[in-house]
């Protein structure tokens, strides 16, 4: 089971300007290219930090005289690597309350950007590649469950499921992992078990 990687969503062409360029020049990239922000980079095209639309507003309407993506730009800029996978990129954004991430190589050069409406993306993923997923790579090869003996369902992204496990202890196991496939809304759980090896008002035992 593998998340999608940084790689498979962002956009691969950012358009990038130096510090030097005028809040004009930005405000048309922005317009030309249907984006809210641009990366900033430096002579060797490595992100110093990124100017979005409310970075032109902000700084516009406050009368700082700020004319250039040098003065605008929030820096320094929070970068994204290809090989990540989007949980980490999306927890980035979320810890550092950012919208976007441009991309860089190895070296640091800007290659791209990833933004939050690419992660949506991942919620677009076919009904029947989630269901593939989480019967191959979940159930069989993660687990080690018989698929004939249970019953995966999805319906726009929500998975139910359904059928007998051997222990009630895996039943979490078994939710939280399908949970965490990529395009996986909701999990609705109507799985029984044969033994319950849980003790009498424990809580079942979790995967570590």
């Amino acid at each position: 089971m593998r998340h999608r990687s940084v790689a498979d969503l962002m956009t691969p062409t950012a358009v990038g300007v130096q510090r030097g360029t005028p809040f004009k020049e930005i405000a048309r990239l922005l317009k030309e290219f249907d984006i809210s922000a641009v990366p900033v980079v430096d002579e060797a095209e490595r992100p110093v930090g990124v100017v979005s639309e409310a970075d032109l507003l902000r700084k516009r309407s406050s009368g700082s005289g700020a004319n250039t993506a040098a003065d605008l730009m929030t820096s320094p800029a929070i970068t994204a690597q290809t090989e990540w996978s989007v949980v980490r990129a999306a927890r980035v954004m979320r810890g550092r309350q950012v919208k976007r991430l441009p991309v860089v190589d190895a070296a640091g050069r800007l290659i791209g950007i990833l933004s939050r409406s690419d992660l949506l993306q991942l919620f677009l993923r076919r009904d029947h590649a989630i269901q593939e997923e989480i019967l191959e790579d979940v159930l069989t090869r993660t687990l080690g469950l018989s698929p004939s003996s249970l019953t995966v369902e999805v319906t726009d992204g929500l998975v139910t499921l359904s059928g007998t496990v051997g222990r009630r202890s895996l039943v979490p196991i078994v939710l939280r992992l399908c949970q965490s496939v990529d395009g996986v809304v909701d999990v609705v759980n109507r799985l029984d078990y044969q033994q319950d090896d849980v003790s009498v008002g424990a809580e079942p035992a979790t995967e570590r």
